[in-house]
C-alpha cells in the first residue's frame, strides 16, 4: 500500500506544534503505586479472562487486544497493590514445587499461579501533546507482554532485563490511559529462587522529541596527577522534525552540588528517528577519586539546547577511578593493590522475595560492607539498578553478569543492554559473560562463544575486562581464552597448574566456599535439617571458608575470591531437600542475621579488632560434657575464661581461628583478646534465663518517604536484659499507620508465611437467563416472575425489536460466609438497572454506581440467586457488540495478623509507611512475655 501522506503530515505537525508550544524538560515519573492484579492461566482461556479469544487477536490487528489486555476491561474486582511485587513469595509451600526455587507453589507445575495480570490507569495531560511518552520497566519475571490502551507493545522474554516502549502514538491526552501486562512465570531461567511478577520499578518518561537516548551517555575517566580528564560520548535521538541549531551543555557537579566543570558544544541534529553521537572532554581539577574506602561520586548533567534554551536534561552519576588487572600482582584500583573480598548473591530476601525495596538493597550491601567485604558478584543475571546505586555509594566493587552465553541476538542483545545500562557505574569493574556452562566449558564451542562475547563486550566498553566462572576444568576451552580467569572452587582443578600454563592471564576465585551452616546451631542434626555453624569442610571436593581465604590470600597473583554466598537464598537447600526451603551457604541467613563465619571474615577482611566467641552458653543437660569453643579474632592472642577461671591463652595464626574443648557448666564464658601484650577487647557468652520481654530494634527510627522501609530485628530478653539465643517464641505483630512488607527468621526449614495478605477470590455468575418485560419502570420489590418464561440470556435477541426492559436471573456459590467481605461489581447489561440478591434489593456504593457491597445477612452459604432488572441498550450499528456479562463477585477473606516464630533468638519484620504521613506504631506480643511497641517517625 502507498504511505498515507496526510497521516505523515499530521504526525509531523503534531510533533512540531507540541515541541514549539511545550519546551518542558524531561520528566521520569515512578508509577509503582495503584496497580490491579489477578491470576490468569496459561491454557484455560476462561481462567485467563477470555484473553486472545477474539476473531482478530492483538497480533492480527493493531489495537485489537481483548480480555485484560483491552483498555475497556473491568478490573475493579482485582486485588490492588503497589510495585515492586513478587507473587511467588506469597504462595504456600508444596513438596511438589520446584526444589531449586524454594518449593513455593507457583510457576512451573502450578498453572493457576503461573500467569499474572497487572493493569493500571494513568492520566496524561493535554499539555504533554508533542512530547515522547515512554514506559520503562526495570525488570519483570518473566516472559511478559505489554499493552497500552489495547495496543500490543512487545514481549520481553528474560526476567532480568530492563526494557522500555514508546507509547506516544497510542496516548489519549487529557484522559485515562490503560497499561496491561501479562506475566508468564511458568518457565524457570535459573536454578535459584527467581520470584514472579513485576518485581522491579516501572516509570513513565516524558521527553521532547529531541533528547538524549536511554543510556545515552558513556563516561570514561583518566587520572592525570591531581586532575582527571573526563570523556563523554552522548547519543542524541531525534524523534521529531527539528533541524535547527542544537548544542549540548555538560556540567559536572561534585557531592556538594558544586559545578566543577562545564562545556557547551554544537552538535549536528540527526535525521528523523535517527541518532548521532557527540564526544566531549572536560577536566576536573583536584579530582576526588572513587574507591572502596572513599566512594566519591560526581553527577554529569547533560542538557540539550535548542536555540539556546534547554529542552532536555539527562543526569548521569559516575566516579573517577582506574582499575587494571596484573597477572602477577592481582587487581589495582587507582594504582593501589586491592584484594577482592567478595561474595556471590542472588536477589531475594526474607519476607519480600525478589521485590526488594531500594532501602533494603542498600541495607543488604551495607551488611556485606560491615562484614569487611569489598566486592559483589551478581549471580547469575543482571542486577536491579538500585543495587548498583548502593554499591556506588558504599564503595563495593561489582562483577556484573549476563544471564546466558551465546552469539545470537538474544544473547548479544541482552549483553549490550546490560553494558550500556551499567557502564557508568564506578562500582562495576568486570563483566561476566557466563557461569559454569558445563556443556561448553572445556571445548572449542566454549572458546568460540567466549571469544565472540568478550570481543563484543569490548566493542561497547573497552575499559573493563571480561570473566567467566568456570568449574569443570581449568586448562582448556573457555579458560584458555577468557581475559580474566574465574575459578569456581579449589576442588574443581589445579589453580596453580593453570597459572603456570597461562602466566599472562589474571585470575580470581569467582566462587569459593559452598559451606553449610545454620545460624545459631552448633550440633548438626540431619533429621531436622540443621547444619552446625562451625566452619567445616562441606564436602570432599569443597573447602571451608578459612581454607579458601587462606589459599587466595597467600597468592599475590590471584586477585581475590567471591564466597558462595553472602546471604542465604530461597531454593537449592543442599545438602537436604523438602522441607528445607532455603540454602545453607550464606555467611548470613535470608534475613541478613550473621552466622559465625561472618566474624571470621571480619577478622581477616577488616582492620578493626575482632574477638568473637562461639557457641552460645545455654546447654541444659550437657553439664560436665565437652563443648567445642571457637574464637574468631585478628588479635595476637586470646585468653579464655569460664566463670573467671582461665582456661589458657593461645596465640593466633594468620587467617586461622582458635579452639578449646571446655567442660560445660552454666555461667559466663569470656574470651579476651590481646595485641602487643595489651588487652584490646573481649567477647562474652552468658547462660541466660527464660524469655521475659520482646525487644524491637529498627535499623533506623525515621523513614524519609512513603516508599522507605525499616528493617526491624525482633528478639527476646531474659529478666536481666540478656538476649536469649535459643528462644523460639511465636510473635504476633500489630501495625498502625504503616504496612508490613514481610517477615522472616532465617530458619531454612520454616514453612511459615512470609506475607499475610487478603485472600481475593473472584466468584463468577453462572446460568444467566432472561425474560422480556412489558414496562420500563424498574421495580423496588422483586416481582414473582414466571419460572417457565426464563430463557438463555441474550441468545438470538432481536435488537431492532427490544422489550422496554428485561429481567435477568443468575446464581453464584459462596463456600463460606464467616469472616468474608462480598462485593458485586456490576458490568452494565442495560442502561438503567436494579439489583436483587436472594430477593432483597441492594444499593450501590456512593463511590461507584456499579459496585454493591453485600450485607452478610442476605447471603447464604452455598447457592445464591441474583436478579437484575434493566432497560436494554440499543445497537447503533449492526456490528456493535453489546455486553452480556453481568459482572463478578469479589470475595475477600481479610488477612490474619502477621506472626513469626523466633529462630534461635531472632526474627525480622520489614515495615513501610502507609502514606498517611503519620508515625508508624509497630507492636509485638507473645504469650508469657512482655510486649513491645516502637514508634517510627516519618520525615526527612
Amino acid at each position: 500500500m502507498k504511505p498515507n501522506r496526510m497521516f505523515l503530515f499530521l504526525l509531523l505537525f503534531v510533533v512540531s506544534f507540541g515541541y514549539s508550544q511545550n519546551p518542558t524538560s524531561r520528566e521520569t515519573i515512578n508509577i509503582d503505586a495503584g496497580w490491579r492484579f489477578a491470576f490468569g492461566h496459561p491454557n484455560d482461556a476462561a481462567k485467563d479472562f477470555g484473553h486472545a479469544e477474539a476473531y482478530f487477536s492483538y497480533l492480527a490487528k493493531t489495537g485489537s487486544a481483548d480480555g485484560p489486555a483491552g483498555a475497556g476491561f473491568d478490573d475493579r474486582a482485582w486485588r490492588q497493590l503497589n510495585l515492586p511485587h513478587d507473587w511467588a513469595v506469597e504462595q504456600p509451600f508444596s513438596e511438589k514445587a520446584s526444589y531449586s526455587h524454594g518449593f513455593h507453589a507457583a510457576g512451573k507445575g502450578f498453572p493457576d499461579k503461573s500467569i499474572g495480570w497487572y493493569r493500571k490507569q494513568i492520566n496524561i495531560s493535554k499539555e504533554d501533546l508533542g512530547r515522547i511518552i515512554t514506559l520503562k520497566f526495570d525488570g519483570v519475571f518473566r516472559n511478559c507482554k505489554v499493552w497500552f490502551n489495547g495496543h500490543f507493545l512487545g514481549t520481553e522474554e528474560s526476567g532480568y532485563n530492563s526494557f522500555e516502549y514508546d507509547v506516544t502514538a497510542y496516548v489519549k491526552y487529557g484522559e485515562k490511559n490503560t497499561i496491561a501486562v501479562r506475566v508468564d512465570a511458568s518457565m524457570e531461567e535459573g536454578w535459584w529462587y527467581e520470584g514472579a511478577g513485576i518485581y522491579r520499578h516501572v516509570y513513565l518518561q516524558k521527553t521532547q522529541p529531541l533528547h538524549i537516548a536511554t543510556n545515552g551517555t558513556y563516561i570514561t575517566t583518566q587520572i592525570n596527577g591531581a586532575n582527571a580528564e573526563i570523556s563523554v560520548v552522548s547519543t542524541l535521538l531525534n524523534q521529531g522534525s527539528y533541524t535547527g541549531a542544537v548544542a549540548l551543555r555538560h556540567t559536572v557537579y561534585d557531592t556538594g552540588n558544586k559545578a566543577v566543570a562545564t562545556i557547551t558544544e554544537p552538535v549536528t541534529v540527526p535525521g528523523f528517528y535517527k541518532t548521532a553521537d557527540k564526544k566531549s572532554s572536560l577536566t576536573i581539577s583536584n579530582a576526588q577519586l572513587w574507591d572502596i574506602e572513599h566512594p566519591d561520586l560526581y553527577t554529569l548533567v547533560t542538557e540539550v539546547l535548542q536555540e539556546g534554551k534547554p529542552v532536555d536534561r539527562y543526569e548521569t552519576t559516575f566516579g573517577i577511578r582506574e582499575i587494571h588487572f596484573d597477572a602477577e600482582k592481582g587487581l589495582f584500583l587507582n594504582g593501589k593493590p586491592v584484594k577482592l573480598k567478595g561474595t556471590n548473591n542472588h536477589q531475594d530476601h526474607a519476607g519480600v522475595g525478589t521485590a526488594i525495596p531500594d532501602e533494603l538493597q542498600y541495607w543488604r550491601i551495607k551488611q556485606l560492607k560491615d562484614m569487611g567485604s569489598n566486592a559483589y558478584r551478581c549471580s547469575h543475571h543482571p542486577p536491579t539498578p538500585e543495587l548498583l546505586d548502593a554499591c556506588d555509594k558504599l564503595g563495593m566493587l561489582v562483577i556484573d553478569e549476563t544471564r546466558l552465553m551465546g552469539i545470537n541476538q538474544y544473547h548479544l542483545g541482552n549483553l549490550k543492554r546490560l553494558i550500556e545500562r551499567d557502564r557508568n557505574h564506578p562500582s562495576v569493574f568486570c563483566w561476566s559473560v557466563g557461569n559454569e556452562e558445563w556443556a561448553i566449558e572445556g571445548n572449542i564451542t566454549g572458546e568460540r562463544i567466549t571469544q565472540v562475547m568478550q570481543d563484543f563486550a569490548h566493542s561497547i566498553d573497552p575499559t573493563r575486562p571480561v570473566t567467566v566462572g568456570i568449574s569443570s576444568g581449568f586448562r582448556s576451552g573457555i579458560s584458555s581464552v577468557v581475559e580474566v580467569m574465574g575459578y569456581n572452587y579449589l576442588g574443581n582443578g589445579d589453580i596453580d597448574a593453570h597459572r603456570s600454563q597461562f602466566k599472562n592471564q589474571p585470575g580470581m576465585g569467582t566462587e569459593e566456599g559452598s559451606t553449610f551452616a545454620t545460624r545459631g546451631v552448633y550440633v548438626t542434626d540431619d533429621a531436622r535439617h540443621y547444619q552446625s555453624a562451625y566452619d567445616r569442610k562441606p564436602r570432599p571436593s569443597f573447602y571451608s571458608i578459612e581454607e579458601g581465604w587462606t589459599f587466595y590470600a597467600t597468592r599475590p597473583y590471584l586477585a581475590g575470591m567471591f564466597i558462595w554466598t553472602g546471604f542465604d537464598y530461597r531454593g537449592e537447600p543442599t545438602p537436604y531437600g523438602w522441607p528445607s526451603v532455603t540454602s545453607y551457604f550464606g555467611m548470613m541467613d535470608v534475613c541478613g542475621f550473621p552466622k559465625d563465619n561472618v566474624y571470621y571474615l571480619k577478622s581477616w577482611w577488616g582492620t578493626a579488632p575482632v574477638v568473637h566467641l562461639l557457641p552460645h552458653w545455654n546447654w541444659p543437660g550437657k553439664e560436665g560434657k565437652e563443648i567445642n569453643v571457637w574464637v574468631h579474632t585478628n588479635c595476637d592472642s586470646v585468653e579464655l575464661f569460664l566463670n573467671k577461671k582461665s582456661l589458657g591463652k593461645k596465640s593466633v595464626k594468620q587467617f586461622s581461628h582458635l579452639e578449646w574443648n571446655v567442660i560445660y557448666q552454666p555461667g559466663t564464658l569470656e574470651a579476651v583478646g590481646y595485641k602487643n601484650g595489651k588487652m584490646v577487647m573481649a567477647d562474652v557468652q552468658k547462660t541466660t534465663g527464660t524469655p521475659a520481654a520482646i525487644k524491637l530494634t529498627p535499623h533506623k527510627t525515621t523513614l524519609k518517604s512513603a516508599t522507605d522501609v525499616a528493617v526491624v530485628t525482633v528478639a527476646v530478653l531474659d529478666k536481666k536484659g540478656l538476649h536469649v539465643p535459643v528462644a523460639d517464641n511465636l510473635i504476633t505483630f500489630s501495625i498502625k499507620n504503616g504496612t508490613v512488607l514481610g517477615v522472616g527468621n532465617g530458619d531454612p526449614t520454616s514453612l511459615e508465611n512470609d506475607r499475610f495478605i487478603d485472600d481475593v477470590q473472584l466468584v463468577p455468575l453462572t446460568g444467566l437467563k432472561e425474560q422480556a418485560l412489558s414496562t420500563s419502570v424498574l421495580p423496588s420489590v422483586l416481582a414473582p416472575y414466571e419460572e417457565t418464561a426464563w430463557k438463555e440470556g441474550f441468545k438470538d435477541r432481536d435488537y431492532k425489536n427490544l422489550a422496554p426492559a428485561y429481567a435477568y436471573k443468575t446464581s453464584f456459590v459462596l463456600d463460606k460466609l464467616e469472616g468474608v467481605q462480598v462485593t458485586f461489581y456490576y458490568k452494565k447489561i442495560g442502561v438503567d438497572a436494579v439489583v436483587f440478591v436472594n430477593g432483597v434489593k441492594v444499593s450501590a456504593s456512593t463511590d461507584d454506581a456499579q459496585k454493591f457491597v453485600l450485607d452478610a445477612k442476605i447471603l447464604k452459604q452455598g447457592s445464591n440467586t441474583m436478579h437484575i432488572v434493566a432497560t436494554p441498550e440499543h445497537k447503533v450499528h449492526d456490528w456493535d457488540v453489546i455486553n452480556a456479562d453481568p459482572g463478578v463477585l469479589q470475595v475477600v477473606t481479610p488477612a490474619a495478623p502477621y506472626t513469626r516464630k523466633l529462630f534461635n533468638g531472632y526474627a525480622q519484620i520489614i515495615v513501610q509507611p502507609d502514606g498517611s504521613g503519620k508515625p508508624i506504631e509497630l507492636g509485638a506480643t507473645s504469650k508469657g512475655v512482655k510486649g513491645e511497641k516502637i514508634i517510627l517517625g516519618i520525615g526527612q
